[in-house]
């Protein structure tokens, strides 16, 4: 089928033979906790797909890397947001290795010759609290950082090989700074709690990640400038959040899009019904494109981050409404014969929970378009 036939020869090309295990594996178990999916995605080299060529990664571009992430989504929701929370940890690094003259490099090789998948300790399913807003402390320790705190939830909670976390640390004029730290999933002082109870991404292992005064080197922190008070976006974050907007939107665009392929395949809908679905898929897809392609020509800030939330939010409609009519056209029959049709419906929606979300950020981008500066609730 040539449906999403470019997003799965980007698969194969960047991890040879995994879109063939995954479609050979049932969703349901692709979709628990303890899925096999996990271990063929590190298998297949999936972890360095955006650690540049030079630190011995993949090097995918953004738009490579959004056609990946469609492509798993396709085949495993879970998987893809999984790989989705990884991909915007190593993004960081990458972002930072550009400008920074620390051990950032050291890292990406790391997490490409060994293989390593990161999970991501940010901000993310605080209800009231801002994107920036860190949900861990920490304390110095001579030139370490003692952190502690809890993070819920936290994909990749169980499969992880470092946490990646934004942490508050008190500087000496009393302000709390924001520092991003790289945690050994191994470090005395973790603990992994139960906490995702929804069937729905089970299989992400989102769960609760408890730090006790865990302590990190200095070789694995970065400070920023950015206070935990001030929500502008530096450069540094405003190319983090670029490619985690892409690659979650592509992600969840891939589970509809897998909707919209079952009713090509059984092709007794109307084809004006049919077209319509691909048009719309595609249309979604190539708007993510466009973003994707001027941050491949260097394009980063704050103008380019709320093209970005643009861009996310009409496809998050596109998937909504792709999600809707395709299950609504696969027929009764369709949606009780297997539980995977009304699992992908339902996973698909998942993207609107993911900062920041668009009700946080009205008021910003209108008074972004009137000319004020771009803030991030």
């Amino acid at each position: 089928m040539e449906f999403m036939a470019k997003e799965r020869a980007a698969l194969e090309r960047f991890m040879p033979g995994l879109d063939d295990v995954l479609a050979t594996i049932p969703l349901a178990d692709l979709e628990r906790p303890g899925n096999p999916g996990l271990p063929a995605f590190k298998a297949a080299g999936g972890p360095k797909l955006l650690v540049p060529a030079e630190y011995h990664g993949l090097g995918a571009t953004p738009v490579e890397a959004i056609r990946v992430q469609r492509a798993l989504g396709s085949r495993s929701p879970s998987l893809a947001i999984a790989a989705t929370m990884h991909g915007f940890s190593v993004a960081g690094l990458v972002e930072v290795s550009q400008t920074s003259t620390g051990f950032e490099w050291m890292l990406l090789e790391a997490v490409a010759r060994e293989n390593l998948l990161l999970a991501s300790g940010f901000a993310e399913g605080r209800t009231g609290a801002a994107i920036l807003s860190p949900a861990l402390r920490a304390v110095r320790r001579g030139d370490n950082l003692v952190v502690s705190g809890s993070k819920k939830p936290c994909t990749l909670s169980r499969s992880m090989d470092m946490l990646t976390a934004s942490v508050a640390v008190t500087d000496d004029e009393g302000r709390d700074r924001l520092a991003v730290v790289l945690i050994p999933a191994g470090s005395p002082g973790i603990e992994i709690r139960p906490f995702w109870n929804s069937f729905v991404l089970a299989g992400a292992e989102s769960d609760e990640v408890v730090l006790k005064d865990v302590e990190v080197s200095r070789h694995l922190v970065v400070m920023t400038d950015n206070t935990t008070e001030d929500q502008r976006l530096d450069d540094l974050q405003s190319g983090t959040f670029l490619w985690f907007e892409l690659l979650v939107s592509a992600s969840y665009l891939g589970v509809a899009s897998a909707l919209a392929e079952r009713v090509l395949a059984a092709g007794k809908a109307d084809a004006v019904e049919r077209a319509a679905l691909v048009v719309e898929a595609e249309a979604a897809m190539t708007t993510l494109e466009g973003v994707a392609r001027a941050m491949g020509d260097g394009e980063r800030g704050q103008d380019m981050f709320a093209t970005a939330l643009c861009a996310r939010y009409a496809v998050q409609d596109a998937i909504g409404r792709i999600a809707r009519r395709a299950t609504e056209l696969l027929g009764g029959m369709a949606y009780i014969g297997s539980g995977d049709v009304a699992y992908l419906s339902a996973a698909s929606t998942a993207l609107m929970f993911h900062p920041p979300s668009r009700t946080r950020m009205s008021q910003q981008l209108c008074d972004y378009f009137a000319g004020q500066p771009l803030r991030v609730a």
